[in-house]
C-alpha cells in the first residue's frame, strides 16, 4: 500500500507552505537543498510543523486543496492543535553546520 502525505512547512517568521508527496523524507530533503518549490526556497520554509498521512492519492489531493483554501488563521489553529510551539516534526532533519 502506497502512502501519501500532505505537509506544512514553516519559516522562522512562520510563513507557511503546504504540499503533497508520496515520500516525505525525500521531499523535505529537496526543500532544504533548494530543489523544492520556488516559494518555499524564497521564504525559507523548511521546518516541518504538520503532516497527515493518506492511503489514497485522491484523498491527499482533496485535503491539500481544502487546506490551501483555508484562511491563514484556520491553518495556524490546525498546526497549533498538535504542535503548539511549531516544533520541527522530522526526526531525520539535518541541522545546518556552522
Amino acid at each position: 500500500m502506497k502512502l501519501y502525505y500532505i505537509y506544512i512547512l514553516a519559516s522562522r517568521s512562520r510563513s507557511i507552505y503546504i504540499g503533497i508527496t508520496n515520500n516525505l523524507e525525500r521531499r523535505l530533503w529537496e526543500h532544504r537543498n533548494g530543489v523544492g518549490s520556488l516559494h518555499a526556497r524564497r521564504y525559507k520554509e523548511h521546518k516541518l510543523v504538520h503532516y497527515e498521512i493518506f492511503g489514497s492519492v485522491e484523498m491527499a489531493i482533496a485535503r491539500e486543496k481544502q487546506l490551501k483554501g483555508w484562511r491563514r488563521e484556520k491553518k495556524v489553529r490546525l498546526i497549533e492543535t498538535r504542535n503548539p510551539d511549531w516544533n520541527e516534526l522530522a526526526p531525520w532533519r539535518e541541522e545546518r553546520r556552522a
